[in-house]
């Protein structure tokens, strides 16, 4: 089932040929170079030395429909159980979902034309080192079945190297506000203790004032994950990147590996910027309240000199079936930080509470045994 599981993901993947011997070619994690796995041969990857990150206007784009990047043409198949987009490359016949290794039916594939990524954080972590972290985190988790954790140990074959789509948001915000501020101010009460004496004691009251202003804050890459095809927590909870090692995008560096495209267009990738600027933009504003006690009644945010990038990020993804549910684990392969759904072994919590009704027991009969002497 494994091998045919690589075999198939393979045939989804990106290959650029040997020239000695015309055998695929794999990009090395972590090295400037492409390798032959069949005659050893090794061909650098030529990068400039210094690059400039171009950001791209987010209004240009939108109002005068000018594609600021290259397009490329991409056939995409969605799933029939995980419901994830998985991109298909030329001449495919066969495949399964690398997700969830469910068959994908080709016939029902779709065709669209998609923005080509600018730049590329090349794999950093290779296979073996991230099944090591893979197997460590399994290890770490409580009442994990034991199939989980076999499956762990055997995983570096059924881990999948995949180039994940984001868009990148810088932006300027001005927000205006309406709230209120507290300020503390103690009265002096009497009480009767429980022994009958009178005491006395000061109690915290708050005096609410309205209050209004603006606020100004700046946004740098803020990062959206573009592809529906994993669950958007796992995905954030990734973070952070090393963005300052953004390369070119080079066909180079995706050979061997899945190229994912991304399912949220850029509009509604904003939106979901939005909603991570907030919590600052909220904690920028409290802070300007000032008082002792905070509460904000209404926000009005302005956003200004928006830019974006669209880029790809790399990661290991694996998925475990467990009772007819599938489990999916992402590693992030720059940094080996991992993520990932997990299925919890029932008899293992009913041998715990088992075990935990034993002992309170036995500490009980002990008891009672030291009692009646």
């Amino acid at each position: 089932m494994a091998n045919d599981f690589n075999e198939k993901t393979a045939e989804i993947s990106n290959f650029i040929k040997c020239k000695d011997c015309g055998a695929n070619l794999k990009y090395l994690p972590g090295t400037p170079y492409l390798n032959c796995e069949y005659c050893g041969a090794k061909n650098e990857i030529e990068e400039e030395k210094e690059i400039e990150i171009v950001e791209n206007d987010f209004e240009s784009f939108l109002n005068e429909k000018e594609h600021l990047e290259d397009k490329q043409t991409i056939s995409t198949v969605k799933c029939t159980n995980c419901a994830a987009s998985t991109t298909l490359q030329p001449n495919v016949t066969s495949s399964n979902c690398p997700y969830c290794d469910t068959p994908l039916v080709i016939k029902d594939a779709s065709t669209s034309s998609i923005i080509k990524p600018s730049y590329v954080l090349p794999f950093k972590i290779d296979r073996k080192k991230a099944t090591t972290e893979f197997v460590n985190w399994t290890k770490s988790l409580w009442f994990a079945p034991k199939k989980l954790k076999d499956y762990a140990e055997h995983s570096a074959e059924k881990l999948n190297g995949i180039y994940m789509p984001y868009w990148t948001y810088d932006a300027k915000t001005e927000t205006h506000y309406k709230g209120l501020y507290g300020e503390y101010y103690y009265i002096t009460e009497t009480y009767t203790d429980s022994e009958g004496r009178t005491q006395t004691r000061q109690v915290q009251h708050i005096n609410w004032f309205p209050t209004s202003g603006t606020v100004q804050n700046e946004f740098d890459d803020i990062l959206v994950v573009s592809s529906k095809s994993l669950p958007e927590n796992l995905a954030n909870e990734l973070e952070p990147w090393d963005l300052e090692a953004l390369t070119k995008y080079n066909d180079k560096f995706i050979s061997g590996f899945i190229t994912e495209s991304y399912q949220l267009d850029l509009k509604s990738g904003f939106e979901k910027a939005k909603d991570k600027m907030q919590p600052v933009i909220k904690s920028s504003v409290l802070s300007n309240i000032g008082g002792d006690v905070q509460q904000i009644t209404s926000l009005d945010s302005r956003y200004n000199d928006i830019t974006f990038k669209h880029i790809l990020l790399p990661v290991w993804l694996s998925s475990y079936k467990y009772k007819d549910k599938v489990y999916r684990f992402l590693i992030n392969a720059r940094t080996g930080e991992v993520q990932g759904e997990r299925p919890y072994s029932i008899g293992r919590i009913v041998l715990l509470v088992l075990a935990i009704i034993i002992g309170i027991c036995a500490i009980l009969f002990v008891i009672g045994v030291y009692t009646e002497k």
